[in-house]
């Protein structure tokens, strides 16, 4: 008796509660469903909220969902798990969908390496930039990066700390080079990977007290971090390009505050365009105080909208080729943000397949293109994709979203409600702890191994050593029922394609065998002779001193 008495007293509260929530919907409810439908409308938004996780689950199929279907999901996971990232039974893809790409293989392939299931096969391949950053210009240090794939821009602020943490671990475990996105270089970004520094419009880490450039601060910041190795200037972003931002005072902590030069408290506000500069001549001026400073190659990103601005930059640096940027990276228009606009996001600026072919052959028709690097970002991190910009006269890829899913990211798209559910795009000091450094880090790492195996893979069946070789007309895209065209076709050109940084390594090998056999002792030719045969000692050799420029006498 004295149970069933209490269980009347607690159904008599929930009735009340229920009571009073009806009568509150219906007088007070914040929408017209709520305030038709008392409590049961409140069902609605319920399944509004939790919608992306019942279609990623029950609802979508693998090629549904976007920014990313579940197939890319499973094969960046699988990736990093370190397990069998396989597909079965054929292609489930629209390979006749308009703009389809097929890249074309060739007959007799590149039988140098045979790449086995990635559970079976603990071989690792850096894939070496086939280009030297900063040394068209000559900078004092120049850069080559040790691997064609590389972290994109992504904040601390817009990134947990420990999401920031496992992103730098991971790529000096894979070695790459990670970019710190606009919002300064924080202590997450210094655990040993080489170092993209970014400079916004709101000069983060290098601002003085009023908000303008402080060459004190970035020659400083430059001295105190050894790892960065080139400097980005920031104009734009494919996601939301020409929008400023603001982030509340009462999420400038004192890391954040650390990292950016900005009072803890205090909004921190990015304006909308840089006040450095205004035109391409004093972006140009701006690039080479930087470079003089600093030391290091300078570059500059942006999204692509109007086109004026990069036929005046390609001018200038045509008639004067000591000086401009050293590397440029153009953000197609579907790339990522935390928070942006809808309209921003949907329609603002020009998605990469559009953007970069129009930028690039203003640089080619001037007979520039080759000596610039040229970087790519835009939902590029699968080996297919990467190989349709390899072809279009990309020489280095930037991967963000994709890096995240590899250490947690669900694709819950909460990014800008700070309430990330795997602690990755979130200052919320609860769901951030979710992020394990130590074990996220690796698997950001085996994720990158296995899209640079599978790109090698690709490349050789391909008949090519390195993904720089391919052409335009390697690859095909369908234009319609039953009809493929060459790519080189839609672009207008056939880039100029560099030296692949292995057959540049056969010439210091053979450097070697002459340096070796003068100095070497009596079996030096033979100890230099098997070292230059053997491609995967060259390879390794290679990538350890991937970041020294090849001397080319």
């Amino acid at each position: 008796m004295f149970w069933t008495s209490d269980f009347m007293i607690g159904v008599y509260i929930v009735a009340g509660l229920l009571v009073l929530l009806a009568l509150r919907d219906r007088i007070a409810g914040g929408t017209v469903i709520i305030r038709n439908f008392p409590i049961v409308g409140h069902l609605r938004y319920l399944l509004i909220e939790v919608g992306p996780e019942l279609r990623q689950y029950l609802v979508a199929n693998n090629r549904e969902e976007l920014p990313f279907t579940r197939s890319e999901r499973q094969w960046i996971e699988r990736s990093a798990e370190g397990a069998n990232n396989y597909f079965g039974f054929g292609t489930d893809d629209m390979v006749y969908g308009t703009g389809y790409p097929i890249i074309k293989h060739a007959v007799f392939p590149y039988g140098e390496v045979s790449f086995a299931d990635k559970s079976k096969d603990n071989k690792t391949f850096a894939i070496p930039s086939a280009k030297v950053i900063g040394e068209w210009h000559k900078r004092a240090n120049p850069y080559r990066p040790k691997s064609i794939i590389n972290i994109s821009a992504m904040s601390f602020g817009a990134l947990s700390g420990r999401a920031i943490e496992s992103l730098n671990r991971g790529a000096k475990l894979a070695d790459l080079y990670h970019n710190t996105g606009e919002g300064g270089c924080s202590r997450h970004h210094r655990h040993g990977a080489d170092v993209c520094f970014q400079i916004g419009t709101g000069m983060f880490g290098c601002r003085d007290e009023q908000g303008r450039f402080s060459p004190e601060r970035l020659v400083k910041l430059v001295n105190d971090v050894p790892q960065i190795r080139m400097i980005e200037v920031k104009l734009s972003q494919g996601a939301k390009p020409g929008k400023g931002g603001v982030l509340p005072g009462k999420k400038v902590t004192w890391e954040i505050s650390e990292a950016r030069g900005v009072p803890i408290g205090h909004d921190c506000v990015s304006p909308n365009a840089h006040v450095e500069f205004t035109n391409a001549d004093e972006l140009i001026d701006f690039v080479e105080t930087v470079a003089q400073l600093t030391q290091r190659p300078v570059g500059i990103k942006s999204a692509v909208g109007q086109i004026e601005f990069w036929e005046e930059l390609a001018d200038k640096m045509a008639k004067d080729p000591t000086r401009g940027p050293d590397f440029i990276t153009i953000d197609g228009g579907e790339g990522g943000t935390g928070a942006a606009p809808l309209t921003f996001a949907d329609h603002v600026s020009l998605p990469f397949k559009t953007a970069f072919p129009r930028v690039y052959k203003i640089f080619h028709d001037r007979g520039i293109a080759k000596d610039i690097v040229w970087i790519a970002s835009a939902k590029l991190g699968f080996p297919d994709r990467a190989m349709v910009a390899f072809a279009m006269g990309v020489d280095l890829l930037h991967i963000a979203r994709e890096a995240m899913i590899s250490i947690g990211c669900i694709q819950a798209q909460k990014c800008h409600t700070n309430l990330c559910p795997t602690g990755v795009a979130t200052q919320n000091t609860w769901l951030a702890k979710g992020v394990d450094p130590e074990i996220a880090s690796k698997r950001l790492a085996r994720y990158v191994d296995s899209f640079r195996k599978e790109l090698l893979a690709v490349t050789h069946a391909c008949g090519y050593q390195h993904p720089c070789q391919i052409k335009a007309s390697d690859i095909e895209l369908c234009s319609g029922p039953n009809s493929f065209s060459p790519l080189a076709q839609y672009l207008g050109y056939e880039p100029v394609k560099p030296r692949s940084p292995y057959e540049q390594g056969e010439k210091m090998a053979t450097q070697m065998v002459e340096l070796v056999s003068k100095k070497g002792g009596p079996d030096a030719p033979h100890r230099a002779n098997t070292m230059r045969l053997d491609k995967a000692k060259l390879r390794e050799a290679l990538a350890k001193t991937a970041s020294q420029p090849i001397n080319k006498s």
